[in-house]
Parts: C-alpha cells; sequence; structure tokens
C-alpha cells in the first residue's frame, strides 16, 4: 500500500480518483493515464477476488500512483480518502461485473453496484459544495456502466443509442441500470458534474479467468473443457480493453455534463465465433498442445444456457464519434490474437 507517498507537488495536471482501479479495465485505465498523461491517480480498491495487483507492478513506484485498499460502501473511509487527496476528478469503476455469480448471489452487486455508487456520490456531492468556483466547474464524477443496462436486442434490431430504454436482465445489469439512474439523480438534483459512458465487452490482458475470452484461453492451454452456453449463437459486440480506456479518457476531459456516452467495438461476434477464433490461433501460437487431443476445438461442449442469457448486444457509438472524435483502433483479430499471446507468456 502506497499511501499518500509521492503525492503533492509532482501534478502538472489533475488529480484522478479512480474507484477499482485494481480490475481489468481499472489497472488498464491507470496504467494508460500514468503512461501518457501528467494525470496522477488515487487508485481505490476493496480488492476482491476480481483484482489483480500484479496488472499494476509497472506504476505502483511512480510518484504520481498511489493505493488505499478501501471498501466503497465504508462513509468514513471514502469521506478520509477525498479529504486526504483532494481530487479533482472521480472515474467509478468499481463493481460486482460476473453474471453468472450475480444468478447465484446478488447480495454483492446490490450492495457494491447500488449502495457503493450511493455512498460515492454522496461524498462527491459534499466535497465538490466545498470547492471554489474554479475547481467547482472543472469537477467530474464520470460513472463507467455497461451495454447490459438496455436489455438485450433481436438479430434484427438496431444497436443501442444513449436513448435506448433501459431493461436490464440479470440481477449484474439491474444493479448497473440502478446505479446508472443514481449518477442521473444527483446531477438533477443537485447539480453534480456526471458522465456515464456504458460500453460493451471488453477483453485484453489480465483480465478475471471466470470471463469468456481468458476463460477459454486458459482452459485450452490445459486441454480442460471449453464449455458453450446453449448453441454459442449469442451476440456480443467486443471492444480491445485499450481502446476502451482511451475512449474513458477522452470522455473525462473532453465529454459534456450530464451526457451518456456509448463505447462499443463495432464487433458483433457470436460466441461460438469467438471460442473458434480463440481455437484457431492456438493452433498456430501454442507450441505445446495437450497430448489427448488433436485440434482445439475438440474440447468445445455446449452445456445448459444461463437463466435470462441475453441474446444479443450492440453499440450505437456514433454520438462518440461526431462529439469526440472517438473509434476503435485495434481490429477484433489484432486484438484477439495479443490477448492469446499474453494469456499464453502469462498463464498461470
Amino acid at each position: 500500500v502506497l499511501g499518500s507517498r509521492g503525492l503533492g507537488d509532482v501534478y502538472k495536471r489533475q488529480r484522478i480518483l479512480i474507484t477499482g482501479g485494481s480490475g481489468f479495465i481499472g489497472s488498464a485505465l491507470i496504467r494508460y493515464i500514468i503512461n501518457q498523461t501528467q494525470d496522477s491517480v488515487i487508485n481505490i480498491d476493496k480488492l476482491t477476488y476480481a483484482a489483480n495487483q500484479s496488472a499494476l507492478k509497472e506504476v505502483e513506484n511512480n510518484p504520481r500512483y498511489a493505493f488505499e485498499q478501501v471498501d466503497i460502501c465504508d462513509l468514513k473511509a471514502i469521506e478520509s480518502i477525498f479529504e486526504k487527496y483532494q481530487p479533482d476528478v472521480v472515474m467509478h469503476l468499481a463493481a460486482e461485473s460476473h453474471v453468472d455469480r450475480s444468478i447465484t448471489g446478488a447480495a454483492d452487486f446490490i450492495q457494491t453496484n447500488i449502495v457503493g455508487t450511493y455512498t460515492l456520490l454522496e461524498v462527491a456531492k459534499n466535497y465538490w459544495y466545498t470547492l471554489d468556483e474554479a475547481k467547482k466547474s472543472a469537477f467530474r464524477f464520470h460513472h463507467i456502466s455497461t451495454d447490459e443496462v438496455y436489455g438485450d436486442l433481436s438479430f434484427s434490431e438496431p444497436a443501442f443509442t444513449e436513448h435506448s430504454p433501459y431493461h436490464p436482465s440479470s440481477p449484474y445489469s439491474a444493479s448497473k441500470a440502478a446505479s446508472d439512474h443514481l449518477v442521473h439523480a444527483w446531477h438533477r438534483t443537485y447539480g453534480l458534474p456526471v458522465i456515464i459512458t456504458n460500453s460493451s465487452n471488453n477483453y485484453g490482458a489480465y483480465q478475471h479467468a471466470e470471463k469468456l475470452i481468458p476463460l477459454m484461453i486458459s482452459n485450452a492451454i490445459e486441454g480442460k473443457s471449453l464449455p458453450i452456453y446453449g448453441d454459442g449463437q449469442q451476440i456480443r459486440d467486443w471492444l480491445f480493453v485499450e481502446d476502451h480506456v482511451q475512449a474513458l479518457y477522452l470522455v473525462l476531459t473532453k465529454g459534456r455534463v450530464g451526457e451518456n456516452y456509448n463505447i462499443g467495438g463495432n464487433c458483433e461476434k457470436t460466441n461460438l465465433e469467438v471460442v473458434k477464433t480463440i481455437c484457431q490461433l492456438l493452433e498456430e501460437l501454442a507450441l505445446n498442445k495437450p497430448n489427448h487431443i488433436k485440434y482445439y476445438e475438440d474440447l468445445m461442449t455446449f452445456v445448459k444456457d444461463r437463466p435470462g442469457h441475453d441474446v444479443r448486444y450492440s453499440l450505437d457509438c456514433s454520438k462518440i464519434h461526431a462529439e469526440l472524435g472517438w473509434q476503435p483502433q485495434i481490429t477484433f483479430e489484432q486484438g484477439l490474437r495479443q490477448t492469446v499471446k499474453w494469456y499464453l507468456e502469462n498463464n498461470r
């Protein structure tokens, strides 16, 4: 734990408080900010099972980085963090995020995603009230959310826009939808300057092995079965995590207060397509195939579909492109190849 070590006069730009910065997307965001900007980061993370401190090894000794192990539901602890570090902006990523876990145990999702967001909003609002006019005007509460709040689409329906109604399917997406509504309410009622982003499925290095892509890669490497829900025809829009974090920073610094921005990869794939592409890449890249299989695709198994499984997600990202000039730079083929290589080199 670095605490406040090194924080102070070194800042040329803004102090960014990031919640959930030891998670998959949060750690990628912190690496980007420390390596590509002059901003400083205060990472607060509870360090649940999904955290990965090794994802921050390259920045943990940087004088512009500090870490505090804190639960975002702990009001007093969050108040003391704001008082200690005096952040210029907040990027709120801390969340329980695995749909399967939300189905078997929703309580943690309600607590972290709803109560935790409420706690942060209250502390941020009270802190924001104390700022001078210049800092008050520059302050942002950027809430990072998901496309799953919109529910799902049929195979032929047009993509979700920022004006699509919320229709969440799982306890996870319902808890994220609730947190989005809280953020909007704190803007409307109290004037807190907020921005919300809703992203599609992320993938890349350091993702927890419970998620589809790292699970399939690690299982295949170890010669285990590759479980695919139902017929594998569910469609997701895939976004390389490094594209996502660049979009997040752009929205934080250039986005309009009170607005939502969709961030997607413009890359719809069925789950079956994704798994088959992983298998094909492993045929090319993995030198030590398990002895008991001829082809990696032989490991694919179809299992009973999960309850309430969404059919298709698709995001219309024309707003962020038109307003901020952002679009994904890494194709799915490039990103997945990089990801497979990384897991082959770092499989534990």
